[in-house]
């Protein structure tokens, strides 16, 4: 079983409440090889949102030593941590040991993510979720 992000689905649940689909998860997804979840509404973020963007990378949020802030300054770091521990207890629940999630996402980016400034710019480092699953054995690759 992997975990994907929803919106690669076609669901449409990013910030800009729209979506990103890819056919070959909406594939596995349809042939009940995958569970689509997406940290920011399980969080309690609505869509659409204010985008936002991490102060350091998500390893570092987790730990206290970083934050997720949107475009007009609110923190939303408490909803990005609640819903990346959400994925991961239904990762941990439907036995995956890898997920397919959303690249640059600053709760599914893995590798590179936004660097915090809404300039565009781009930053080594990972989401808040893609961090936490992969301090916890889950294997994350990104689309």
């Amino acid at each position: 079983m992997l975990i994907v992000s929803k919106c690669l689905t076609g669901e449409c649940c990013r910030y800009d409440g729209r979506s990103t689909p890819d056919e070959e998860i909406i594939a596995l997804v349809k042939a009940g090889k995958a569970i689509a979840v997406c940290p920011e509404q399980l969080g309690g973020l609505p869509t659409p949102r204010t985008p936002a963007e991490l102060t350091a990378s998500g390893e570092a949020v987790l730990r206290g030593r970083g934050a997720a802030v949107t475009r007009d300054g609110r923190d939303v770091t408490a909803a990005f941590i609640a819903g990346a521990n959400e994925a991961l207890r239904i990762a941990k629940e439907a036995g995956a040991e890898r997920a397919i999630l959303k690249a640059k996402s600053p709760s599914c980016g893995h590798g590179l993510i936004y660097d915090g400034s809404f300039n565009g710019r781009l930053t080594c480092g990972s989401g808040v979720t893609a961090a936490l699953f992969i301090g916890n054995g889950v294997a994350v690759e990104t689309r």
